[in-house]
């Protein structure tokens, strides 16, 4: 199964175990006798992104070396910005194979570190600050004592296989505990902008009929008949007898006409409305107090001392 470093993994994890507090750079003491072992550089996550080990650089403790140390055996205090390892040994870091920023860690690697931890170890409590020596053979896997009172059995050998070993076989290297690895959420407040639609008012678009008087001037024609007497310039001239025709009864007709005028009503479009909307943006600006959790990390000099004693 391969194994990342954290920082190339992603760039924000957040574990399912416990939060990703920045641990790296924590100093690391041996919960035996409270030694300081080295410091945290890196944490490895394997595919699925759990939490699997940490690698501790043990500085002048055995120099130049860079050794794992499997989450289940870490006890990490925030407060004390500090990773306690349990149960660590020297003689188990001296034991433990190199890693100095190893290219690969393959099975074969992963099994010499587990190798080291399967050895029985005796935990304490730091107020004691002795170790408890422990009579179970080097290569059986891992024993507890939790006290001076109270031994754990070792369980019987396991044989692991590459093929199928997961590190859910052996939790006491590689699970997590609420009392070893505490969360500590910190909690702030976020403006949060939403929108909704509300109803503003309506907009009515009608129609109605108006009467109005309108005058209209129509030029018409009319024919009438105009008579006139004339007197003609040869009056007084005798007409021979073949000129005359007296006749009864002649009449003379003449039609005539004139223009009424007619008036109709019609209806025309005179214009067209459009009715429609338009959206017209606007910023509206809102101003509130949040507030934001910090971390307190007070540390108790005076305790730790007394301890260490």
């Amino acid at each position: 199964m391969a194994l990342y470093k954290l920082e190339d993994f992603a760039a924000e994890y957040k574990d399912a175990d416990f939060d990703n507090y920045e641990i790296r750079n924590f100093d690391v003491y041996s919960d035996i006798d409270n030694d300081k072992v080295g410091t945290v550089k890196h944490i490895l996550v394997d595919d699925s992104g759990r939490f699997r080990y940490l690698v501790v650089d043990t500085g002048f403790w055995i120099f130049g070396k860079q050794v794992l140390l499997p989450i289940g055996r870490s006890r990490i205090s925030y407060a004390d910005r500090r990773v306690y390892a349990t149960g660590l040994t020297r003689e188990q870091v001296e034991s433990l194979p190199d890693f100095n920023n190893l290219e690969r860690v393959d099975y074969d690697y992963e099994e010499r570190v587990r190798g080291v931890y399967r050895t029985p170890f005796a935990e304490s409590p730091l107020e004691t600050s002795t170790p408890v020596e422990t009579t179970a053979p080097l290569d059986t896997p891992t024993a507890y004592r939790e006290d001076t009172s109270r031994v754990t059995t070792p369980p019987s050998r396991d044989i692991y296989d590459r093929d199928t070993y997961t590190y859910e076989r052996e939790p006491d290297l590689y699970q997590t505990s609420d009392r070893n690895h505490q969360n500590l959420k910190l909690y702030e407040e976020r403006l949060v902008a939403n929108k909704s639609r509300v109803k503003t008012g309506e907009v009515a678009v009608g129609k109605h009929v108006e009467t109005d008087t309108a005058e209209v001037a129509v030029p018409v024609e009319k024919e009438r008949v105009v008579i006139e007497r004339t007197t003609p310039t040869d009056a007084g001239r005798t007409a021979s007898p073949g000129e005359v025709n007296f006749r009864e009864g002649e009449v003379a007709r003449m039609d005539i006409y004139e223009e009424t005028p007619e008036i109709r009503k019609e209806a025309v479009v005179r214009e067209e409305v459009k009715v429609k909307k338009v959206v017209e943006q606007d910023t509206v600006e809102a101003q509130e107090t949040l507030r934001r959790e910090e971390l307190d990390i007070n540390k108790d000099d005076e305790r730790l001392e007394g301890r260490r004693n």
